[in-house]
């Protein structure tokens, strides 16, 4: 398969309206397949991937980055331009949340006979099903809880990894991002204002500052969950706009709507679409991007709702959906041990399907350009 020009220029495709992101999980450190899924989706034409805030992990997305440019070096004509490549992102927390926790267990607790329903639940294949094998493969778990309730004996639970505040500024000044997403959820104004003063005292330049919120009950509580609504959410991403206009930063709202669950199916690509739909007309100034369940369905569903939309739709970001295409044959390659980036004979149809994912989404709907590349 020729590989073709990597993406348009961030800034304009959110503009344009073509604006899609791979998301490798802001807990993800399963290093060998966040350099090939990197790669792949840097190929495919999306315009930021967006990481766990670590060292190596970034490092393995650089890598997967520089593979891309070079293939697309290889075949393009004499009067292409370079590529220009996508922005590296790093995800932080304001406080506990699911996008930054790890399921863990004792193996030696579980009964000999169990069937271990924990693993076949698991979409990052984290859990073996060998009993006699340890427990959660921790780099590999990136917090979707789908195991929590799926074990018969309550056995698992969930840890939180949350950078503390005087870690935050020298690991950026060290990982030098373009952009960086913030996750925060209703109620946390205080905790926000905290982490984002952490940013800034950095000192590294941003393209943008995503923040990531949506209608899931606050974490770590000591009040029971109650559902939050659009009008409370509206409110508060009302606040962080301020918040973030005072800092000097431009904004990116990411609505997530079905958090880590777009491989489940159509219902909740539709759960990520109707708050776009429901948060459009009171949302603060800023582009809007559909994230949380998004998968396949998701374009369909957010043209067919555009024409009731007030406000525009700035694009979208793939996370589980993705990798779970791709998971067949990140395994074939790791069974040769081989990067994907590695096996011609593979990574050509990994590509593929990256990019019937990603492709009616550059196509920007813009009439004055024909695609957003």
């Amino acid at each position: 398969m020729s590989p073709r020009p990597l993406a348009l220029d961030p800034d304009l495709a959110l503009a344009k309206g073509c604006w899609v992101k791979w998301i490798g999980g802001a807990s993800n450190q399963d290093l060998a397949s966040i350099e090939d899924l990197a790669g792949i989706h840097a190929l495919a034409g999306v315009h930021c991937l967006d990481v766990a805030a670590d060292a190596a992990v970034v490092a393995a997305t650089r890598r997967g980055i520089a593979w891309a440019r070079e293939q697309f070096a290889r075949t393009a004509s004499p009067d292409q331009a370079a590529a220009p490549a996508p922005w590296l992102m790093v995800s932080l927390s304001d406080g506990a949340d699911p996008h930054f926790r790890k399921a863990s267990f004792d193996p030696q607790r579980c009964p000999p006979e169990c069937p271990r329903p924990c693993a076949r639940v698991c979409p990052a294949l984290a859990i073996p099903a060998a009993p006699e094998v340890a427990g959660i493969l921790t780099e590999r778990c990136y917090g979707c809880g789908r195991c929590l309730p799926a074990c018969p004996l309550g056995l698992i639970e969930e840890r939180q990894h949350v950078l503390e505040p005087a870690a935050v500024a020298p690991l950026l000044a060290e990982l030098r991002p373009d952009a960086i997403e913030l996750h925060t959820q209703v109620g946390r104004h205080e905790a926000f204002a905290e982490r984002l003063a952490q940013v800034r005292s950095a000192g590294v330049p941003l393209r943008r500052l995503a923040v990531s919120c949506g209608l899931e009950p606050a974490t770590g509580s000591a009040l029971p969950p109650r559902p939050v609504s659009v009008q409370e959410l509206a409110r508060e991403l009302w606040q962080r706009h301020g918040q973030v206009r005072a800092a000097g930063l431009r904004v990116l709202w990411q609505l997530d709507g079905r958090p880590m669950r777009g491989d489940v199916g159509a219902g909740t690509a539709h759960a990520a679409v109707r708050l776009w739909q429901q948060l459009a007309p009171l949302a603060p100034p800023g582009p809007l991007q559909l994230a949380g369940g998004t998968n396949s369905h998701s374009h369909a569903l957010a043209r067919r709702m555009a024409e009731e939309v007030r406000a525009p739709l700035a694009g979208i970001a793939f996370g589980g959906v993705s990798r779970s295409l791709l998971q067949p044959w990140l395994l074939r390659a790791q069974e040769r041990g081989q990067r994907l980036l590695d096996a011609d004979d593979l990574w050509p149809e990994a590509l593929r399907l990256v990019r019937r994912l990603v492709e009616p989404w550059l196509m920007a709907p813009d009439p004055g350009i024909e695609r957003c590349r």
